[in-house]
Parts: structure tokens; C-alpha cells; sequence
């Protein structure tokens, strides 16, 4: 038998501005005093139990704001098989939200009942791109929508490449029929850690295929003289990233825009304050723009 929760919702496309991550301890005031803010985004995973307060609040809350859903547990790079139970779950919440995105990490995080609580990087071949395409059809199937595959955050090179990760997004999305989010930190976390042009990255990738942008703080560390950045979003947007979504802006024209913010989670105010600035940028990327003149 259906939830009665099922289908509650229409679904509402997600506007091109700025929102930003759900968190528990913002649900209150959200609902007391809310935020003029585009969109919200959750991890669907936190809401996979049968209902409690958490769907109480995202119910509410919902009915409010357009709602996307970011996934973290499909695994879509793993050699196996999807795990069918993790994508029913994902599914009973689609049908319920009705979010105007849904999307997941280019990654995987288990195989041979291993299961490791992280995202892990992927060998950039045509056998891993196989996999991938595969495993994106098949959700995309099942849901019922299209889904958009995000650019991960790296910390090592893998010698086997046989193409570069923005080739991989690209030939993954045009063979799948996904989109891409660009993480606009992840691009700039890779470039420092690896030594390419974060602009280059940004330039080769095509406007039409980017349905979100992802915009969070990193940590730097110096690791016995060699700098190394991770992607931890526990802390403002850097100007440098900034710089870099104006610059991606500026080729792909303005999308939906996330503040992450998930480790050290400030309070709401912060988390606003960073959502202003990224609309601020969006407004400015387009007044830029030369008009066309029709003659």
C-alpha cells in the first residue's frame, strides 16, 4: 500500500539562485521567520527513516521552497550492482518531495560487501565510464528523471586515465542523458591539489550539461611542506572560488546555486549572508552580458 505522504507535493523547479543545505538546527527558525532564500537542498539520507520529526519539519518546510535532493549512497562507480534498497528509499522520497533536482556523486564507496563512508575516486577509463552510464540509466529509469552527476573532489592522481575527468563528465552525460553539477570548489580543491588552470577546467564544460552549481569552504593544510586542500565544507566560500563561479557564470550563464555548509554548520544568518553574495555575482554576471541589438 502507498504512503498517504505520496504525491503530496507538485514539483517545483529549482530557481537560478541561491540556496542553501537543510539543517536540523535551522528548521525552527526556517519556519518562524522565513528566509528569503531561492531553494533549499537536503541529503536524502538522512531522511530514508519512516517519519519522526525530521519529515515533519521537511514537510513543512517544503511546502514553502522549491526542495533538491543531493544524494551520497548510490555508488554509482562501483563495479557491482546498485544497491536496490537504497534506490527504492530514494525513490519513495522522490515520489513524496517531488524535488526539482536530484542529483548524486561521479564516485563509489563500496564493493565485494565492503562499504567504506566515503566518496572515493574513479579510474577515468572506458571501463569505469561503462559502469557509470550503466548505473546513471538505471536510476534515472527507476526514478523517473533525469539526474545531475557531480564533479568530485581528489587528493591523488590515478596513472591509468585514459581521459581527462572533464572528457569523463561530458562523454557520462551525453551517453546517460544526465546532467552535471558543477562544484565549483571541487574544481578549485583539484587545481591546487594537482597543479592544472581551475579556468581551463571550467571552460570545457559545456553551459547546456550544467543543471546546478555547488559553492563551499575548504581547509588548506601543509603536509611536511606541500600544501594540501580538502573539501570539507566547514567554512565560508575563499575569494578564490568566488572569482572562479564569476568566471564560470560569465561561460554558462546563471544556474541554481548551492551553499554547502556541512561540517561546524553556522547559523542561518551566516548561511544567508553566503547566499546574497552568490546571487550579488549571478546579478552581476548577467548585467555584464552585451545586449544584442536586433536590427
Amino acid at each position: 500500500m502507498q504512503s498517504s505522504h505520496l504525491h503530496k507535493f507538485s514539483k517545483d523547479p529549482i530557481p537560478a539562485r541561491a540556496g542553501i543545505g537543510l539543517k536540523a538546527q535551522h528548521y525552527r527558525e526556517i519556519l518562524e521567520t522565513p528566509p528569503d532564500l531561492g531553494w533549499f537542498e537536503v541529503h536524502p539520507e538522512n531522511y530514508m527513516g519512516a517519519g519522526g520529526p525530521p519529515h515533519r519539519y521537511l514537510e513543512a518546510i517544503r511546502r514553502n521552497y522549491p526542495l533538491s535532493m543531493h544524494g551520497v549512497g548510490l555508488s554509482l562507480g562501483s563495479a557491482g550492482p546498485l544497491d536496490k534498497d537504497h534506490l527504492k528509499s530514494l525513490k519513495d522520497l522522490t515520489d513524496r518531495y517531488q524535488p526539482g533536482l536530484v542529483s548524486e556523486h561521479l564516485s563509489w564507496s563500496h564493493g565485494q560487501e565492503v562499504f567504506m563512508n566515503d566518496l572515493l575516486p574513479l579510474f577515468y577509463t572506458e571501463e569505469s565510464l561503462s559502469v557509470v552510464v550503466d548505473h546513471v540509466s538505471e536510476v534515472q529509469d527507476f526514478l523517473g528523471c533525469q539526474i545531475l552527476i557531480e564533479n568530485p573532489s581528489t587528493y591523488l592522481t590515478l596513472k591509468d586515465n585514459e581521459m581527462s575527468e572533464t572528457e569523463f563528465l561530458i562523454e557520462a552525460a551525453k551517453r546517460s542523458g544526465c546532467g552535471l553539477l558543477l562544484d565549483i570548489n571541487n574544481v578549485y580543491v583539484c587545481a591546487r591539489n594537482h597543479g592544472f588552470d581551475p579556468m581551463a577546467y571550467v571552460s570545457e564544460i559545456p553551459g547546456d550539461l550544467v543543471g546546478e552549481i555547488h559553492l563551499a569552504g575548504h581547509q588548506v593544510f601543509d603536509i611536511q611542506g606541500t600544501e594540501l586542500r580538502i573539501d570539507d565544507h566547514g567554512s565560508a566560500v575563499c575569494e578564490d572560488v568566488w572569482h572562479l563561479h564569476a568566471h564560470a557564470l560569465s561561460l554558462i550563464g546563471t544556474k541554481p546555486m548551492l551553499i554547502e555548509w556541512d561540517t561546524d554548520v553556522p547559523e542561518l544568518s551566516v548561511l544567508m549572508s553566503e547566499a546574497v553574495k552568490a546571487d550579488r555575482i549571478a546579478v552581476a554576471s548577467e548585467e555584464s552580458k552585451p545586449s544584442v541589438k536586433v536590427s
